[in-house]
């Protein structure tokens, strides 16, 4: 019964801590860790010592699963350069200059331990970065390599970490741990394909939603356990299985099944996310109390704790820069994108550590000298990055001006995808058409038109006088489903229609308000975006300035596509030269590269019934 109370109360407060700060804007991982670290010194709250199997097995695979399930495959891949010279390189780095720090600051601590708490501090954390990241609105790029790296780099610290341990009870060969990680590496990838081929086998054979849920949320465990049995790395066995899973869910799963996990796993993530800086914040006192015990000074202490800390952070910074260049060698401008230096160095702050770490120090011999003051280091580290880093990368991002998606051209590319996808669908049922004796084709193509058009709307001029008709569409259905949801809880309240009947109207009722509700909120998202860029002048003077009127090289085509013998999607028109190329969805690119080698900055639309502009020096539709 107490652990049952001491669960719920967790729960109650962790619940409580997040609606605080997001009702008054404040960073939730921040607010729940100083929350923690206060609550660990009232008297009525018992001390809690984080188990490493609770956090390794209990909380890390969830977490992992359901951050892998979210993430672009696709993203991945084309930063996997980048991912792995964070998530391998900089982990080993990090852990060789942090043991270097530690060993010549710390007396009695042999290169075994120093290594140990190197590998422990090294890895980022996998919620902390990208909570935060997503919050701000940090660029896509780095959110992907951000999510990338910790997907990875725990599995490169803990097999680090097992390492340094292993040398601790006696010598390690180099060829001992070159084959540890290969073998831990090389496991866990072979688990995780096991994994997602045997899950993908039983989604076949199953339809029902729930069952289907259910298979999801043991398949995280499932993996990491396997893999920790054969000695393999459990997080590159989850990390494969929920990547690959992720990205094959729409041949996979059916609709519901796939609404039914992400709506599980987003809840779960939420729970787990918040509980974990909660949990950071109650070790504080404990951990404290232990090295008050110790003959070494308070101020040598600190020295060690600090440096640490300081060693965590700007070795990440050293790293990132050359890593930079490293990547961008030799590379096509058009292909290589490269993150402008801004927001590399944006990158290289966001290396906030979390519950990773105090559960990895865990895992450190108790027979090793100075074992309490290492587990002060790696809670200092925690502390410290998350409040260090964590505070102060909004207001990093901001004043350095690193851009934010766009999401008005983020509308733009919907609406260009839905079109392309339309069309797709209306091929494919070309040879129905002739036998359609309801004119079920028309009513579709109606309703189809009414979803485009809804879409390209939200690129045109915000008019508070005058709604668009999805606007109206969007007002008078709302208002028709209240009184509609009304009248069924009117007859429910009677009895005279069955309770699953209710339900599932009241279900149809709730889907339909929810699609509503969401695409009104990109809309009025997006038409925020743009009348807050043409208010502003300063945002981009490229989009406000007159241009003169040009003639138009190739009305109706792309000269460069033409010349190439290829096809193109759509048509994009310089305002300052009146070259016509094609957009970013066509394979050639002409019109990104007309402003490569041109340095024009502005294009806009050739499509008819578009009059939106794209700036591509500040990114930027108007």
């Amino acid at each position: 019964m107490e652990t049952a109370l001491s669960l719920i109360a967790l729960a109650v407060a962790v619940l409580a801590l997040t609606g605080v700060a997001q009702r008054f804007d404040l960073p939730a991982p921040m607010v729940l860790i100083a929350a923690g670290i206060a609550a660990s010194y009232l008297p009525f709250v018992p001390e809690v010592h984080l188990h490493h199997e609770v956090v390794l097995l209990g909380l890390l695979p969830p977490l992992l699963y359901s951050a892998a399930l979210q993430t672009s495959l696709v993203d991945f891949n084309a930063n996997r350069r980048s991912i792995l010279l964070l998530s391998i390189g900089l982990i080993l780095f990090t852990t060789a200059g942090v043991a270097v720090v530690v060993h010549l600051l710390l007396p009695g601590v042999t290169w075994a331990a120093a290594i140990a708490i190197g590998a422990v501090v090294a890895p980022p954390d996998a919620v902390s970065a990208t909570a935060v990241a997503r919050r701000i609105g940090l660029p896509r790029r780095v959110v992907t390599i951000l999510e990338g790296e910790s997907l990875l780099n725990d599995a490169t610290a803990l097999v680090t970490l097992r390492t340094a341990i292993a040398a601790l009870s006696g010598s390690v060969a180099i060829l001992e741990i070159g084959l540890d990680f290969v073998v831990a590496a090389g496991g866990g990838v072979v688990v995780g394909l096991v994994t997602y081929f045997l899950v993908a086998k039983v989604r076949h054979l199953i339809t029902d939603p729930l069952l289907d849920t259910g298979v999801s949320v043991v398949t995280p465990f499932a993996a990491y356990l396997a893999a920790e049995e054969i000695g393999a790395s459990g997080v590159l066995a989850v990390v494969v299985a929920g990547l690959l899973l992720g990205h094959n869910a729409p041949v996979l799963q059916s609709a519901q099944s796939r609404i039914s996990e992400r709506t599980t796993w987003r809840t779960i993530a939420f729970v787990l996310e918040n509980t974990v800086f909660l949990l950071i914040g109650l070790q504080g006192r404990w951990i404290l109390a232990d090295v008050s015990d110790s003959p070494l000074s308070g101020g040598r202490i600190a020295v060690v704790c600090l440096s640490a800390l300081f060693a965590v952070m700007l070795l990440r910074l050293v790293w990132v820069f050359p890593g930079r260049y490293v990547l961008l060698r030799g590379r096509n401008p058009l292909d290589r994108d490269p993150i402008a230096l801004r927001s590399t160095f944006v990158l290289g702050w966001a290396g906030m550590r979390g519950v990773v770490t105090l559960a990895a120090a865990f895992l450190i011999p108790v027979e090793t000298d100075q074992r309490e003051i290492l587990f002060l280091i790696a809670f200092t580290v925690v502390a410290g990055t998350l409040f260090l880093q964590g505070f102060s990368l909004p207001w990093l991002a901001r004043r350095l001006d690193v851009p934010s998606p766009d999401p008005a051209e983020d509308a733009l590319a919907r609406a260009t995808l839905i079109e392309q996808v339309s069309a797709a669908g209306f091929r494919a049922v070309e040879e129905d058409e002739a036998e359609d004796p309801h004119d079920a084709l028309a009513l579709i193509r109606a309703r189809v038109d009414q979803r485009n058009f809804a879409l390209w709307e939200q690129l045109g001029d915000s008019d508070a006088d005058h709604e668009t008709p999805s606007q109206s569409y969007a007002r008078l259905r709302k208002r028709m489903i209240d009184a509609e949801r009304a009248a069924v809880l009117d007859v429910r309240s009677h009895g005279s229609v069955p309770h699953e009947v209710v339900r599932e109207v009241l279900s149809m009722l709730d889907i339909e308000e929810t699609m509503i509700e969401v695409a009104s909120a990109d809309g009025d998202r997006v038409r925020a975006t743009r009348q807050e860029a043409r208010a502003v002048g300063e945002l981009c003077e490229d989009l406000t300035r007159d241009w003169p009127e040009v003639t138009v090289s190739t009305p109706g085509e792309c000269e460069g596509c033409l010349e190439a013998g290829s096809t193109w999607v759509h048509l994009r028109l310089c305002i300052a030269c009146g070259h016509v190329g094609c957009c970013d969805s066509s394979t050639e690119r002409h019109a990104t590269r007309h402003f490569h080698e041109t340095r024009h900055p502005v294009m806009q639309s050739a499509e008819p019934g578009e009059d939106w502009r794209w700036c591509f020096v500040h990114h930027v539709t108007g």
